[in-house]
């Protein structure tokens, strides 16, 4: 049980990504990081915390109240089922979220048959230039949205050693695009427009490196009229000097003006019938991942744990993400667009 006040919190997972995890607990007031695991020891070590390797003798020493979970996809349910039986209450998971929608509805009912809360740690919806976007299309700032484009340009898929370096499972996964990456605008266009009513996909494989699909369109028709395009390529890049900061350009068009996302974070409006831009959000200083958005969201949980705030992506919301996924797969496989069913 928490104390209302502190949060205990264990991390299973040493790897490229967990360092932003790590960070963003270490610089919370509320938290208390208790212990770190990964089947390579020393990397659990190298957090500084107290350090194991089997997760099951961690969450009986240590007694977290939250067990972050920063592993790959194939150990997603085998590690929730751990703290379950454990008797943790709340558990954050990385996307993508377990194998397949079906394990993760599996997941989601266990947790739910053990009193436990899974919220998917689907970060981009907190990047600082999408809660701009979001407050200006939520005022009216561009009058009726009538389309959104998002460009994935993030310049990092070419050859035979594409993201060996980083992630080096990418290149083994058989779907890659879409599931891996795409998820991450498929959860923001919903965020931004509602929840999609159909969706159309033409998806591709340019590096033979590659497994799965790394590049493609995927159109969606979101509630009142309103498009979305989400246009991938991991072989190309855009204009910014981290191409990672947002992955790519935006524009939100709207019958009464026009908002841009650029490679540097600053997001700009322009009036209809209007040249002129003007800055909603200036370019971003973070130098970290993502404007910061993984202690954006994890500031966000802690909220909803101890505060009692509503908390954004549990998992069993999350599972519609993963539905309007299988319907994208199903659009690509069939050449026809898919309906969203409710």
């Amino acid at each position: 049980m928490t104390d209302n006040q502190n949060l205990r919190i264990a991390c299973v997972g040493a790897g490229y990504f967990a360092q932003f995890h790590y960070d963003s607990w270490a610089r919370m007031a509320r938290a208390i990081l208790v212990g770190a695991c990964d089947r390579d020891f020393e990397r659990a070590k190298a957090t500084g915390l107290a350090a194991y390797t089997d997760l099951a003798q961690m969450l009986d020493e240590q007694a977290p109240d939250l067990l972050d979970v920063i592993v790959p996809p194939q150990a997603h349910a085998d590690t929730i089922r751990i703290a379950l039986a454990a008797g943790v209450k709340w558990i954050i998971c990385q996307k993508p979220f377990c194998l397949n929608l079906t394990e993760a509805q599996t997941v989601v009912a266990e947790a739910k048959t053990a009193n436990a809360t899974i919220v998917v740690h689907e970060n981009f919806r907190f990047q600082p230039w999408y809660r701009t976007i979001k407050t200006a299309l939520d005022t009216g700032t561009i009058g009726q949205a009538h389309q959104v484009t998002f460009r994935l340009r993030p310049g990092d898929g070419q050859g035979p050693d594409a993201y060996l370096d980083r992630q080096p499972y990418f290149q083994k996964m058989p779907r890659f695009l879409v599931h891996e990456t795409g998820v991450h605008w498929v959860d923001t266009f919903r965020y931004l427009l509602g929840n999609p009513t159909a969706v159309y996909a033409d998806l591709r494989q340019i590096n033979p490196a590659i497994v799965g699909e790394d590049a493609g369109y995927i159109l969606f028709d979101h509630p009142n009229g309103v498009r979305a395009l989400f246009d991938g390529n991991r072989h190309l890049d855009h204009k910014a000097d981290n191409l990672r900061r947002t992955m790519g350009e935006a524009l939100i068009e709207g019958t009464l003006g026009t908002i841009r996302l650029y490679g540097d974070g600053s997001v700009t409006h322009r009036d209809f019938a209007d040249a002129t831009e003007t800055t909603l959000l200036g370019p971003d200083t973070w130098d970290g991942f993502g404007g910061d958005c993984v202690h954006a969201l994890q500031s966000h949980i802690m909220r909803g744990v101890l505060d009692g705030a509503p908390l954004e992506n549990t998992a069993d919301n999350y599972l519609t993400v993963m539905k309007i996924e299988e319907q994208i797969y199903e659009a690509a496989r069939t050449g026809q667009k898919q309906r969203i069913k409710g």
